[in-house]
């Protein structure tokens, strides 16, 4: 009867876990990553993203992803990003003091979710573009694997 209740118990635990991780996904306007040649991000590779907005009454979170791998040999990382209206310069940790690498860990690549804007709000429906480029010293930056970027309709997950 225990082995039961416990097989009854996981399985409605995975149940709820996978509903919870569909439910993430809703609100995604957008969501696309560009592979970086080689694991080398050269200063002059300038990834462009082009996406649409559809309803200009709601507000928007901005996400920029970066994957890399343990060969990144820097702590932070610098962005350009360009939106067509403004320019933004923006520095975020990769690693913590110790060096252990921040964000999510799988299959030999740590992605990191920099949040760009929170409630951002379009001024009107239509296409939008976005680019992204490395502002580190480095003109070739070793074990960057992707660049992505996610918008998200705010009051849903």
């Amino acid at each position: 009867m225990k082995s039961i209740i416990c097989r009854v118990r996981f399985f409605v635990l995975l149940v709820v876990a996978a509903l919870s991780l569909s439910s993430c996904r809703n609100g995604i306007v957008y969501s696309h990553f560009t592979p970086i040649s080689s694991e080398k991000w050269s200063i002059d590779s300038v990834q462009n993203f082009e996406y649409s907005i559809t309803d200009q009454n709601a507000d928007y979170r901005i996400l920029v992803y970066v994957r890399h791998t343990e060969r990144y040999p820097y702590q932070n990382m610098w962005l350009f990003i360009n939106d067509g209206v403004r320019r933004d310069t923006i520095e975020f940790y990769l690693a913590d003091d110790r060096g252990q690498w921040l964000g999510n860990k799988h299959h030999g690549f740590i992605e990191m979710p920099v949040l760009i804007e929170d409630n951002y709000h379009y001024p009107d429906t239509g296409v939008y573009h976005m680019s992204i480029q490395h502002g580190m010293r480095d003109s070739l930056l070793r074990g960057v694997a992707d660049v992505g970027l996610e918008i998200i309709k705010n009051g849903e997950k």
